[in-house]
């Protein structure tokens, strides 16, 4: 199915973290839209991987996305092999997204880091024609670059107020995660009951730079072209 926007992660639950609320209002507005993990988040202190993978199917359904699928990298061993380039562009040529947004590329999180780095080169790869693979080539217009943990100025943010009560249930989907009720949980740092408001204290940060309630923040690598200076116009 060719999508207008895909959205990878690189954890069952970053999607909703950083950009939930995006997604929402993408699908809301009836676009396509694909979620893509890139692990299935093995090295997590709590929760089990088949109970990661029923977490985020059911926040898939909460963000209405058309589809979600997982790659199946190793959890802490993400980097940029040929196999895993090669995965990332097979489903690239395979969907068409228009545009895909991947992790921010400093974070405190090695995996989201190198998330960054292999998707850049798999979307720079996908759109060449001497890259063989099963698909023909297709390049995404647009690479987006979305906070997980750490922050930076974005480069233009997202209105989401109106649908972040969806981006909120979304997140309650991963009970292992951030409420475990399980006897032998580990306190994470997503255990914390401050998590939540860090969050969506990010978010409301950004929505007031804009004048609204919560917004999500948004870089990208090259000039946002506009066609003149009337702020309403794109």
């Amino acid at each position: 199915m060719a999508v207008d926007l895909l959205v990878f992660g690189p954890h069952p639950d970053d999607i909703e973290i950083g950009l939930g609320g995006t997604v929402v209002k993408h699908t809301a507005a009836g676009h396509q839209v694909g979620l893509c993990d890139l692990t299935a988040a093995e090295l997590s202190s709590n929760g089990t991987v088949a109970r990661r993978r029923a977490e985020a199917a059911a926040a898939a359904q909460v963000l209405g996305a058309a589809w979600r699928e997982n790659l199946g990298w190793p959890d802490g061993g993400i980097a940029a092999t040929p196999e895993l380039i090669r995965s990332a562009v097979d489903l690239l040529r395979k969907h068409q997204p228009r545009t895909i947004a991947v992790p921010y590329w400093h974070d405190r999180h090695p995996d989201h880091v190198a998330a960054s780095h292999v998707l850049r080169a798999a979307a720079f790869r996908s759109g060449l024609a001497r890259y063989e693979t099963e698909a023909p080539p297709w390049r995404p217009e647009w690479v987006c670059y979305y906070f997980i943990n750490d922050g930076a100025t974005p480069s233009f943010v997202v209105d989401v107020s109106d649908h972040y009560e969806r981006k909120r249930e979304a997140l309650a989907c991963y009970a292992s995660q951030f409420t475990p009720g399980d006897a032998d949980a580990v306190a994470t740092r997503l255990t914390a009951s401050t998590f939540p408001q860090l969050i969506e204290s990010r978010d409301a940060q950004f929505g007031a730079l804009a004048g609204v309630a919560f917004a999500e923040g948004v870089i990208v690598a090259e000039p946002v072209q506009r066609q003149g200076l009337l702020k309403h116009e794109p």
